[in-house]
């Protein structure tokens, strides 16, 4: 019995204590993991939020980009983070194929985190260098389809956004093709620009400027519908490709354990990102939107990634697509 009060009152003052630093979070800095590299659209994602969920939260959000392995290098620091609200993770899509590409990870992606909402959901445009011969969807097809073993498909590394998508669209066409990971598609847009890779299938947050400009051609986006940014660019669902369709959404999280008062604080602050002026201006500029405020909760992310780990664990045990 004596044990058991001993076992009670250490419960209670570890809450109490729990409790009062969660009303007084955040006091210091928070540092915001993106697990892919700075300049990628995933980046720029975390960028803007984390600015705006900053004011509301009267404290600096800074990022750190810690790429590799698809993501999951970075998802397993922000799993070991200690669990105080001063480290988050933004991570996309990623978060829920993961589990299915690798055979052992070092966190589990849903019990090793405290969901606190989703973000967005990016569409994807299939872009080639400059001087790509194909003039449109189709002819990029054919032409793939007669150079397979030429061809270069850019992408950033196994469970990437870039990744799927580029699995996606190898099935789709009927072609294998050789594929050049890098550690995020900033630096793989780069090696676009310069003629050094001939496609890749990427997000409108990394992608509008450069084809705004001229700098790269596109031939189409992921989407059902047309991207309001990115007027005169079809669908590849109503030409060339139909039924395709695959976009890449965004959530936040804190390692498992963070005290419930610190992730409500952070969940408030995210849906407030989302209702910046500043930040939809932002995000509709990049060919995205903002979720509804009622998805940027812990609840909907939580079904959302359990949801999507069921959806993509057949597809790409079928494609055979896997990593030690």
């Amino acid at each position: 019995m004596k044990l058991k009060m001993l076992c009670a009152v250490a419960c209670l003052a570890a809450f109490g204590s729990g409790l009062a630093q969660a009303q007084n979070y955040p006091t210091k800095t928070i540092t915001m993991i993106v697990p892919f590299a700075a300049g990628g659209p995933t980046d720029t994602v975390a960028r803007l939020v984390a600015q705006s969920m900053g004011t509301t939260l009267k404290q600096q959000i800074i990022i750190e980009n810690v790429g590799g392995a698809g993501g999951t290098i970075g998802a397993a620091r922000a799993a070991k983070a200690s669990p105080d609200g001063y480290t988050l993770f933004l991570h996309h899509i990623g978060q829920s194929t993961a589990p299915a590409l690798y055979r052992k990870l070092p966190y589990n992606a849903i019990d090793s985190f405290e969901p606190i909402g989703l973000i967005t959901d990016v569409p994807m445009t299939v872009v080639a260098r400059g001087n790509f011969p194909a003039k449109d969807m189709k002819e990029l097809i054919t032409y793939v389809k007669a150079n397979k073993d030429k061809v270069t498909y850019a992408h950033a590394g196994l469970g990437s956004a870039s990744h799927l998508c580029g699995m996606l669209l190898q099935t789709a066409m009927g072609v294998e093709l050789t594929t050049v990971p890098y550690k995020g598609t900033g630096p793989a847009m780069n090696d676009l620009l310069g003629g050094q890779v001939d496609f890749m299938c990427d997000q409108t947050t990394n992608t509008t400027s450069q084809i705004k400009s001229g700098k790269i051609k596109a031939y189409g986006v992921t989407t059902k519908t047309v991207v309001p940014s990115l007027p005169n660019l079809p669908t590849l669902a109503s030409g060339a490709l139909p039924g395709f369709e695959v976009g890449v959404w965004h959530g936040l999280y804190a390692p498992k354990g963070t005290p419930k008062p610190v992730v409500d604080a952070l969940a408030n602050a995210l849906r407030a990102s989302l209702r910046d002026p500043n930040v939809v201006k932002r995000f509709n500029d990049l060919g995205t939107e903002p979720v509804p405020t009622n998805q940027a909760t812990p609840e909907a992310l939580r079904t959302h990634l359990k949801q999507q780990i069921d959806l993509w664990g057949p597809i790409i045990k079928k494609a055979g697509a896997f990593a030690d």
